[in-house]
C-alpha cells in the first residue's frame, strides 16, 4: 500500500512574512506600553536630590491595577498608591504633559506645610527625602512656598509635591495656589528603577545610578 505524500504548504510571499512581524510587533509593543513599562527622562530638578536631570528611569503601568487598553477603565485591581510612592501622572493644567513628583497627601487627608514641616491631618510627617536649598526661613503667616494650606484631598485625588521642596511645581502652586490635586484616573504609574544616567546631553555618564531602584 502506497501512501500519498501531503503537498507541501504554499509558502507564504515575502510582504506577507513582513506585514505579520510588524503587526505582532505592533501589539506587543501596545500590551507593554499599556500594562507593562515605560521609559521616562527627568528633565528637571525637582525631584534631586532623589532623581537627577539625566536620569532615564522605568514606570510601572500595573502598580495600581490593569487598565484596558486606551481607557482609565480599570479591570484588575492590584491596590491603591501609597503615601511616598514616586507616581507620573498626567499634568492637571495640562493634560498632554507628563509630570513625576511623590505622593505626599491621600484621599480624604487634610495637608499643610508649615515653614519646613509637613501636617498630615495635624500631625508632622516624618519626611526622609525632603530636600531645601533656600536657607531663608519665613514665619508662619507670611505666604511662601513653605506655608500653605490647610487644605483637604478631596476622593480619589492625590497630593503630590516634589523633593527639592524649595524648586518643585506641584500641588501648591497649580491652579493659582488653590490646591492641585492629581485624580487617580490621571496617574500613569509608579517609578521603580533607574535603567540609565548621564550628565546633560553629554557622555559623562552616572555609573553608579544605573540599576537603582527609586524610593
Amino acid at each position: 500500500m502506497f501512501l500519498r505524500r501531503k503537498k507541501d504548504k504554499k509558502k507564504k510571499p515575502l510582504f506577507r512574512e513582513y506585514l505579520e512581524a510588524l503587526i505582532w510587533a505592533v501589539v506587543l509593543a501596545l500590551v507593554i506600553r499599556t500594562w507593562g513599562v515605560q521609559a521616562f527622562k527627568i528633565p528637571s530638578g525637582s525631584m534631586e536630590p532623589t532623581l537627577l536631570i539625566g536620569d532615564h528611569l522605568l514606570v510601572s503601568k500595573s502598580s495600581y491595577g490593569i487598565k484596558l487598553p486606551f481607557s482609565d477603565v480599570v479591570i484588575i485591581p492590584l491596590g491603591d498608591p501609597e503615601r511616598g510612592d514616586i507616581i507620573v501622572f498626567r499634568f492637571p493644567e495640562d493634560k498632554d504633559k507628563d509630570f513625576i513628583k511623590r505622593i505626599i497627601g491621600l484621599p480624604g487627608d487634610t495637608v499643610e506645610v508649615n515653614g519646613r514641616t509637613v501636617l498630615i491631618n495635624g500631625q508632622p510627617l516624618a519626611e526622609k527625602w525632603a530636600h531645601y536649598v533656600n536657607q531663608v526661613k519665613l514665619p508662619p503667616g507670611v505666604k511662601s512656598r513653605n506655608n500653605y494650606g490647610p487644605v483637604k484631598v478631596p476622593p480619589d485625588h492625590y497630593f503630590v509635591m516634589g523633593d527639592n521642596r524649595d524648586q518643585s511645581y506641584d500641588s501648591r502652586f497649580w491652579f493659582h495656589g488653590k490646591g492641585g490635586f492629581v485624580p487617580r484616573d490621571d496617574i500613569l504609574g509608579k517609578a521603580f528603577i533607574i535603567y540609565w544616567s548621564w550628565v546633560g546631553n553629554s557622555f559623562d555618564v552616572r555609573w553608579s545610578r544605573i540599576g537603582h531602584i527609586i524610593r
